[in-house]
C-alpha cells in the first residue's frame, strides 16, 4: 500500500498525534487503525437495513418511514434535554 499525503489544519494534525501517542502509536498507525474501524455511509447504510431485517423476523418490528422518523426526532428531544444542547 502506497502513502499519500493530507492537508489539514495543523491544529487539527497536533490533536490527532497527541491522542497517537497516548495510545503508543504513530499518526500514520493511528490514521490507518482509525480508517479500518470507521465506516463508510453505504457500510452504515447496508447494517442498517440488516438490523431493520433483524428486527423484523424476531418480533415483526417493522416502522414505516414516519414512524421512525418520529422515533428519531423523540430520541433527539431527550439527548438534548439531558445535554443541554
Amino acid at each position: 500500500m502506497g502513502d499519500t499525503t493530507v492537508r489539514i489544519p495543523a491544529e487539527a494534525k497536533d490533536r490527532l498525534a497527541a491522542i497517537a501517542a497516548a495510545e503508543g502509536l504513530s499518526l500514520r498507525a493511528y490514521l490507518a487503525r482509525l480508517a479500518e474501524t470507521l465506516l463508510t455511509p453505504a457500510e452504515r447504510a447496508e447494517r442498517a437495513e440488516k438490523a431493520r431485517a433483524a428486527l423484523k423476523r424476531w418480533n415483526g418490528y417493522a416502522p414505516t418511514a414516519a414512524e421512525q422518523q418520529d422515533v428519531d426526532g423523540e430520541l433527539d428531544r431527550r439527548l438534548a434535554q439531558v445535554t443541554g444542547w
